[in-house]
């Protein structure tokens, strides 16, 4: 018998890859019972062949083997249907409960959804907070009052918004709630590629308040392009004469030049490489400088990697190397001993553990270090 891979649906756009073992795959939307951590849940099936390859190979899981994923029990039947739509029905409730107790214990914390395991055997809580929350008295009340396992799980703002799901800026489901297989950080660089302006985020900004993820999904597209057009500014040569390439229209493939004598005149970008042979490059010729620059770059990335192995090999001739936190993420990581610290989750401001280290790499020994003489070695540096 066959094993397929299922991507399987649940509440507040939940997806989750699971296997099935049969000859052919359960019909979209259909509802089936997987297997958990604790227990099992329901779901409805929401993609399936070759179209959850290849979500699932745009997720952080796109590595893991089918055989390594949970299983598919079965087919749901009705009654477990409408029992799972009573569960949805009775959320309503326990996050009333969770709002009011934890108010009691003027916890600064926002409780955003709650959500029912299909089995009973755990309901997960999902919240938002700015700072570390110790809900270890919220959680005693909700399972004394709910007599089941409570899961406190912290979520960013980009998640929050993909359960809650809503309409977008452009008029459409947001992108994260319907299509998108995972949310990933979306930098401002690539606002700027795409030629917006980042004077007013709130322009580029989705409803949650960060940048929009189509900005991160539309780049490649920019990139690749502006490659194949004159950079403008750029003063070329053509039937006309000297002209300057004034702008660069990549959706219908024209291109604005100036003359000399302010004259505009506007053209399709393969009349321009007829009259410039050579200057404007060739679609073909463009995607290929561009695989020749990458692969300079992870060249260039390796040397850089095997440079630094052997500093740090020559620590003992005079290097100083020092070990310092890493924060280039975008919220604190919590110690993963600390009872107050928030469940482990998916989203942007999930627990990771203790902060990770890296190593920055010193001066040599022989120049005037921080607080040191020249040659004088590692130096402790002045207390701020």
């Amino acid at each position: 018998m066959a094993t397929q891979l299922v991507e399987v649906e649940f509440k507040g756009n939940r997806r989750a890859f699971f296997q099935w073992a049969g000859d052919e795959p359960p019909a979209l939307r259909a509802a089936v019972i997987v297997t958990v951590e604790r227990g099992e849940d329901l779901g409805r099936v929401h993609s399936t062949g070759e179209l959850a390859e290849k979500r699932k190979a745009g997720t952080s899981h796109g590595k893991a083997s089918p055989a390594e994923l949970p299983r598919v029990v079965r087919l749901a039947t009705p009654n477990e249907v409408d029992r799972a739509v009573r569960l949805r029905a009775d959320e309503h409730a326990v996050r009333k409960a969770a709002i009011e107790f934890a108010r009691e214990l003027k916890l600064d914390l926002k409780i955003s959804d709650t959500e029912w395991q299909w089995d009973r055997r755990k309901l997960t809580c999902y919240f938002t907070a700015e700072e570390r929350v110790d809900f270890r008295e919220l959680v005693r009340r909700l399972e004394k009052r709910f007599s089941t396992r409570v899961h406190m799980w912290h979520i960013g703002v980009r998640d929050e918004a993909r359960r809650l799901d809503g309409i977008g800026r452009c008029g459409r489901q947001y992108c994260s709630s319907s299509w998108l297989p995972e949310l990933r950080p979306v930098k401002s660089s690539t606002a700027k590629d795409q030629r917006l302006s980042t004077l007013n985020p709130a322009q580029i900004s989705g409803t949650c308040g960060r940048l929009m993820c189509c900005l991160r999904h539309e780049h490649e597209f920019y990139v690749q392009q502006r490659k194949r057009f004159p950079k403008e500014g750029k003063i070329i040569t053509t039937a006309v004469g000297e002209e300057k390439v004034v702008s660069n229209d990549i959706f219908r493939d024209q291109v604005t030049l100036r003359t000399a004598e302010g004259e505009h005149r506007t053209i399709p970008l393969a009349q321009l490489r007829s009259e410039t042979s050579g200057v404007v490059p060739a679609e073909e010729e463009a995607l290929a400088a561009s695989g020749a620059l990458l692969s300079l770059q992870r060249a260039a990335r390796q040397v850089e990697e095997i440079e630094e192995i052997e500093e740090v090999e020559g620590e003992g001739k005079g290097e100083r190397i020092e070990e310092v936190e890493d924060t280039e993420g975008e919220d604190e990581a919590p110690s993963a001993d600390d009872p107050g610290a928030p469940a482990t989750g998916e989203g942007e401001g999930a627990v990771t553990g203790e902060p990770r280290r890296r190593r920055r790499r010193g001066r040599r020994g022989g120049r005037r270090g921080r607080g040191g003489e020249p040659g004088s070695g590692p130096s402790t540096p002045p207390s701020s």
